[in-house]
């Protein structure tokens, strides 16, 4: 999946994007070079990292490290790949594959769906935290860092039982 990440230059029309070389043996001089991009949370720590010139970005199941441009698995310090980072025009930016393919539509449903105007997901919010029909942000503007808080412990705590505990933080640490 590709990854973007504005770049934090006063220049709005370039993006960075940080890419590891995954062919089966980096290493080869003949297999030819196939480049991925990493997600985009990802390439958001990465290039947070770089900024701050940190030596190293801690990812999940790799970290980077820039001096020698590779990333080397947390476990084994032997598997290593290159990395490169490439700023990119925004017009000439990599498109990811699955963002553009067609959803399919519901059929049978009116327009507000079975639960007419009010989204599943704050329905089974509300249900979860047990809260009354007028306890809503919308109504009660005062929850809204509450349920931050609950959202954010709940990707925290989905992101570990994923193994992806670095990303599930940094995308808290976002939405707080």
């Amino acid at each position: 999946m590709a990854s973007y990440a504005p770049s934090p230059s006063n220049n709005s029309l370039k993006h960075v994007e940080w890419m590891w070389q995954s062919n089966p043996n980096p290493w080869s001089k003949s297999e030819p070079e196939k480049w991925s991009h990493y997600s985009d949370l990802e390439n958001l720590i990465i290039e947070e990292a770089f900024q701050d010139k940190q030596p190293r970005a801690l990812l999940d199941d790799y970290y980077i490290d820039f001096e020698s441009n590779r990333q080397v698995l947390n476990i084994d310090n032997y598997r290593k790949r290159p990395i490169k980072r490439v700023v990119r025009e925004r017009e000439d930016k990599h498109l990811r594959e699955a963002r553009f393919m067609d959803l399919p539509v519901g059929k049978g449903r009116s327009f507000g769906g079975q639960y007419g105007w009010v989204s599943p997901f704050v329905i089974e919010v509300r249900r979860h935290l047990k809260l009354e029909p007028d306890d809503l942000p919308s109504k009660k503007p005062n929850m809204i860092p509450m349920l931050i808080e609950k959202a954010a412990r709940g990707i925290i705590e989905e992101g570990k039982y994923i193994g992806k505990e670095r990303e599930a933080e940094k995308l808290a640490k976002m939405l707080r």
